[in-house]
């Protein structure tokens, strides 16, 4: 029996795995858990579909959707197992959303992919007559409602669909599903890196694999978690403010202390002026 326990992480709750040997275990497969929280994978939209809905674990304070993280990785890596069965040269990447054009363009580079960003090109799977008809054998998408015409196209020639789905995607015609937040370049970004490392390693493809910041374009921060830095802040400022009163404080008495130091040099002083004469000096001895 699997018991499951919750991870905070900024109040969204990511779902970890306690077995039955009664130590907790990261059970994702491809890529650390941490990989998933700083590239927001699991976060989804305030908007879930009734086909999403089984993957949504939970909504945050906001609305938005909290994708089941051990979900993420199992279906993405479900997916890199299909992909991998399909050479370069058999397959169709679609991307128009442009958070993925960075990521989408690197995996079709390293690996000889074609891509299609930006505007789908209609017809050109189902168009005979074309001048840039295509034959190929499947066709992954980044998004169901941004990419309908590539999706449209496949389903009409009966090509297999693998779909990179938010909570508001349909999944009706998707045949292969990976769930994950599409709206996000370093979402896209680790979901394209671990795809590219793994698809390379089955095709044995010898080119150096950039970094997943590579892929994504910018450094990547696991950010501490909301509680524990407003915590951390009181705090800071608490101990501060403490080292603010202390160093008042310190000085109140060093000023007093100064300005009794200044009153007996004064009081020296004016005592120096005063020249006493003695009996002896008087009678003249």
């Amino acid at each position: 029996m699997v018991n499951k326990e919750e991870t905070v992480v900024e109040k969204e709750t990511i779902k970890t795995v306690k077995v039955e040997d009664g130590g907790a275990k990261d059970q994702t497969i491809l890529t650390p858990l941490e990989d998933y929280i700083k590239t927001a994978s699991y976060l989804g939209t305030k908007v879930i579909t009734p086909s999403m809905r089984k993957y949504v674990y939970r909504r945050r304070l906001d609305g938005l959707a909290i994708l089941n993280t051990l979900l993420v990785d199992k279906k993405l890596a479900d997916a890199i197992d299909f992909i991998k069965q399909y050479k370069p040269e058999d397959w169709v990447l679609v991307c128009k959303r442009e958070a993925g054009w960075r990521a989408a363009k690197m995996f079709s580079e390293l690996t000889g992919v074609k891509l299609f960003t930006k505007k789908y090109p209609a017809g050109v799977l189902t168009n005979t007559v074309l001048d840039n008809f295509i034959e190929t054998k499947m066709i992954m998408i980044c998004d169901p409602w941004l990419d309908k015409n590539a999706l449209a196209d496949a389903k009409n020639v009966r090509l297999p669909v693998v779909g990179i789905c938010d909570t508001n995607n349909h999944t009706a015609d998707v045949d292969v599903i990976v769930i994950a937040n599409n709206k996000s370049n370093k979402s896209l970004g680790l979901i394209f890196w671990l795809m590219a490392r793994e698809y390379m390693k089955a095709h044995n493809i010898d080119k150096p694999l950039p970094t997943l910041e590579d892929f994504v374009g910018e450094a990547l921060v696991l950010e501490e978690p909301k509680k524990k830095r407003l915590a951390r802040e009181k705090k800071e400022k608490e101990l501060k403010t403490d080292a603010e009163k202390i160093e008042e404080k310190m000085k109140a008495l060093a000023e007093k202390a100064d300005e009794e130091a200044k009153g007996e040099m004064a009081a020296e002083a004016e005592e120096g002026k005063v020249i006493k004469v003695s009996e002896g000096a008087k009678e003249g001895v």
